[in-house]
């Protein structure tokens, strides 16, 4: 089953008085993390809803296998209407979707991976009696949020299409602390301060030289859900001459097609992957879950207790 993830980040940050994706968290912005904490999940695809200084957003988290929606009409609009926009695009994509806005980046991985275990079509994490994020929901409840034209937010909009939300309990203050404020996001880096460390695994396939890594593996994907490599390009922020140049690279070593061209589809032409260029990704995708399960219990055994 395919789980994605859909994240707001269109808004202004008013109260908060700076750019809130981009606020750092230790070394890395407060959506790399979110990000980061998505795909150590096995999360894909995550689709990032963009406004506000959308350009400058997209750049700075371009390379990380994301796919990005706008909302131009963030001045006007809530976050809902931005889930929406992220609801709407992923609907068709998996089975299941989970839903963060951007202020809220320190939940675990572990939090991710036990609301992905649950079977009911709405899940949300509780830490203490207090309810948070991300929230996980059945793809089949999206066609009825996206009918509504709630003012109330996400919140009440969800109450009406869906009987009963799961509640889902862990120990994990980081579903609750959000950043709206300088004072919220002192908080957050306190919290994140006392948060431990945690594996995370990038694969890289080579012969005499670099092969097939994550960027690679980003394009394919993309151009899988789009039918058109022009479109992979728009929604991962990778440029078309480079895309062609990486896509052609990568045929010349492996010596066989990736992409098929077809007559038709957006702008006159259409791509999609060849049997083989499928074949690659799943194997690519299935090889680097298995290392990264591997390297999460190497990691449980060699560092418990020490942070």
């Amino acid at each position: 089953m395919r789980i994605g993830a859909v994240i707001t980040a269109a808004g202004m940050s008013s109260r908060m008085g700076d750019f809130k994706p981009l606020l750092k968290i230790g070394l890395i912005s407060m959506i790399q993390r979110i990000v980061a904490n998505f795909q150590q999940a096995r999360v894909f695809p995550i689709v990032i809803v963009t406004g506000f200084r959308g350009g400058e957003l997209e750049k700075h988290i371009s390379k990380s296998g994301v796919i990005f929606v706008r909302n131009d009409n963030y001045e006007q609009t809530q976050m809902f209407d931005s889930a929406k926009i992220g609801f709407s695009y992923i609907m068709d994509k998996c089975e299941r979707v989970f839903f963060t806005p951007v202020d809220i980046p320190l939940f675990k991985v572990d939090t991710v991976k036990k609301l992905m275990r649950t079977n009911v079509p709405a899940a949300k994490p509780v830490c203490r009696g207090a309810e948070g994020h991300p929230i996980i929901l059945a793809c089949s409840l999206l066609p009825r949020l996206l009918a509504l034209d709630c003012d109330q937010g996400l919140r009440r909009a969800l109450s009406l299409c869906c009987d009963e939300i799961q509640t889902v309990e862990v120990d994990d203050e980081g579903i609750l602390i959000d950043a709206d404020t300088p004072a919220d996001y002192r908080r957050l880096l306190e919290c994140h301060n006392r948060q431990m460390l945690r594996p995370f695994v990038e694969i890289l396939l080579m012969r005499e030289n670099k092969l097939f890594d994550k960027t690679g593996a980003m394009l394919l994907r993309a151009v899988a859900y789009t039918g058109s490599v022009k479109a992979a390009c728009q929604k991962t922020g990778i440029s078309y001459s480079a895309a062609w140049g990486l896509l052609d690279a990568l045929e010349d070593s492996l010596g066989f097609a990736l992409i098929d061209r077809q007559a038709g589809g957006e702008c006159g032409g259409g791509s999609c992957l060849t049997a083989a260029g499928r074949e690659l990704l799943k194997r690519y995708e299935l090889f680097t879950g298995k290392v990264q399960k591997f390297a999460d219990s190497c990691f449980a055994d060699c560092f418990q207790g020490v942070f």
